[in-house]
């Protein structure tokens, strides 16, 4: 072509045009580049919780309390044992009603045991997970706190030399896909709806559904509804199911966490539910998690090949 001929006004024109269409190009890569990061960043994050002195590959126990005296110790008579620890007999956790005191065993409490890092008291009362800040119990290299799951009671244990954390080696991801990072509608629901989410250790546990995320994928219409644990919460929480959990990924659920929408909870919006950050939730890691089964409507007969798959 002979740019001669060309006018000037349209050749600047066509100049500017190119680029303004390069640095469009350079900004969507520099902004892919970021996201990439900041996904694979959230992965390591992920692994570090998994790995910490508390975290879901050092959880070696759940064990359900009874009304009255549950004993705990390596010692065969007790109800609750630790067969690996030096401590024969720890202590007594005593459930009555919604309170659980620890009170000494027989001999008294051994000196390795503390909660919250002193010496118990006598009669100690033990303070469930549903508040604030638990009481800590240690015992050598165990950590243990009492949980509460509706009227029911257990003892949770970690423990620093878990098999489940010596013998970790990382998890399986599918390749960051953007594709699958959806901007959705919020449809909220005035007023929030409860619902009794069943887990896979047979309970149910209460929480409020505040609406709908409505969004499409493939060209496909579809709809999640996420709960909210407390007033306070500052993220959603998607328990959800796709046909990926048939083959290749955790077959119960997976777990999605996001912003909350823009206009917030209560009035229409819109939010981000970035499925590359669909992950397994603690019960693909240990037998001793108490994890939500998603709501009815959240079992999508689609496939989201993106996120984390079956940890093996």
């Amino acid at each position: 072509m002979d740019f001669s001929l060309v006018p000037s006004k349209l050749l600047a024109l066509l100049a500017c045009s190119a680029v303004v269409f390069l640095v469009q190009v350079a900004a969507g890569a520099d902004a892919d580049t970021a996201w990439k990061q900041e996904l694979l960043s959230w992965r390591s994050q992920k692994v570090k919780k998994l790995k910490a002195p508390e975290g879901w590959l050092s959880l070696v126990g759940l064990d359900w309390l009874k009304v009255g005296d549950n004993t705990f110790g390596s010692a065969p008579d007790n109800l609750i044992r630790f067969p690996g620890s030096e401590i024969s007999h720890g202590g007594v956790l005593r459930l009555d009603k919604d309170t659980v005191e620890l009170v000494p065993p027989s001999g008294g409490y051994p000196k390795a045991l503390l909660v919250d890092g002193n010496s118990p008291a006598a009669k100690q009362v033990i303070t469930t997970d549903d508040a604030k800040t638990p009481s800590k119990i240690t015992m050598g290299p165990l950590t243990m706190i009492v949980i509460r799951r509706s009227d029911r009671f257990a003892l949770r244990t970690w423990d620093s030399h878990a098999p489940t954390l010596v013998d970790f080696h990382g998890l399986r991801w599918y390749d960051p896909n953007p594709h699958y990072r959806v901007q959705a509608r919020w449809i909220p629901y005035n007023p929030p709806k409860p619902v009794l989410l069943a887990t896979i250790v047979g309970t149910e546990d209460e929480a409020q559904i505040p609406g709908v995320a409505e969004f499409t994928v493939d060209g496909k219409l579809l709809r999640l509804e996420p709960v909210v644990e407390a007033p306070t919460d500052k993220r959603l929480f998607f328990i959800l199911r796709d046909t990926t959990s048939k083959t290749e990924t955790y077959p119960a659920a997976r777990f999605l966490f996001t912003d909350l929408p823009d206009h917030g909870l209560t009035q229409p919006g819109t939010l981000t539910l970035d499925f590359n950050q669909a992950q397994n939730p603690p019960c693909a890691y240990t037998n001793f998690a108490t994890c939500p089964l998603p709501p009815k409507g959240n079992i999508m007969d689609i496939a989201l090949p993106v996120g984390e798959k079956r940890y093996h």
